[in-house]
C-alpha cells in the first residue's frame, strides 16, 4: 500500500512538473511571436505587385485627382490597413512599408487588383468585399502617399493625418 501511494504522489509530482514546462513553453513562444524585433520579415517581397496580368495593371483610376477620395481613402486605411501597414504606411511586423518605390512605382490598376485580391501567402487578405469605389479610394490614398514623397526631400519623413 505504502509503495502505491508513493508512487502516485510521484506520478502527481511529475505530472505538474510536465504541465508547468508546457505552460512555460507557450508562454515564452507566445511573447517571442509578438516581439517586433524578431520579425521574419525583414526583407519585404513586392513581387506580387510585378505578377499582376497586363489587363488589370493597364486599368486608370476613376477617382484619380479626386480629392474628397484620398481622404475617404485614407479613413479606410486606418480602418482597415493600418494595423499591419502601420498607421504612416511605413509598414511593421505584419505589413511591408507602402513608401518604397516598389509601391510608388507600381499602376493603380496593380494596386488595385493587389488590394483585390491579397497577397494570401504573405498574410494579406484580400479585400474584394469592400465595394468597389472603396478600393478605389484606397488606391486614391495610396498614391497620395507617393505625390508626398516626391514632394518632400529624401531625409524628410512624410507625416499622414490619419484622422
Amino acid at each position: 500500500m505504502k509503495t502505491t501511494r508513493v508512487f502516485s504522489q510521484s506520478f502527481r509530482w511529475v505530472a505538474c512538473l510536465t504541465a508547468g514546462l508546457v505552460m512555460l513553453t507557450v508562454v515564452l513562444a507566445l511573447a517571442q511571436s509578438e516581439n517586433p524585433t524578431t520579425s521574419r520579415n525583414t526583407r519585404w517581397d513586392y513581387s506580387a505587385l510585378a505578377k499582376v496580368p497586363a489587363k488589370a495593371r493597364a486599368r486608370r483610376n476613376p477617382l484619380e485627382g479626386d480629392p474628397d477620395a484620398v481622404a475617404a481613402g485614407r479613413k479606410l486605411f486606418a480602418d482597415h490597413c493600418s494595423q499591419c501597414h502601420g498607421k504612416d504606411a511605413g509598414g511593421e511586423r505584419r505589413g511591408p512599408n507602402l513608401r518604397v518605390m516598389a509601391a510608388h512605382e507600381t499602376t493603380p490598376g496593380a494596386l488595385f487588383c493587389v488590394l483585390t485580391n491579397g497577397v494570401i501567402r504573405r498574410g494579406m487578405p484580400g479585400w474584394s468585399k469592400l465595394p468597389e469605389p472603396e478600393r478605389w479610394q484606397l488606391v486614391s490614398f495610396l498614391e497620395s502617399l507617393r505625390d508626398d514623397q516626391h514632394r518632400s526631400s529624401a531625409n524628410d519623413p512624410v507625416q499622414i493625418p490619419l484622422k
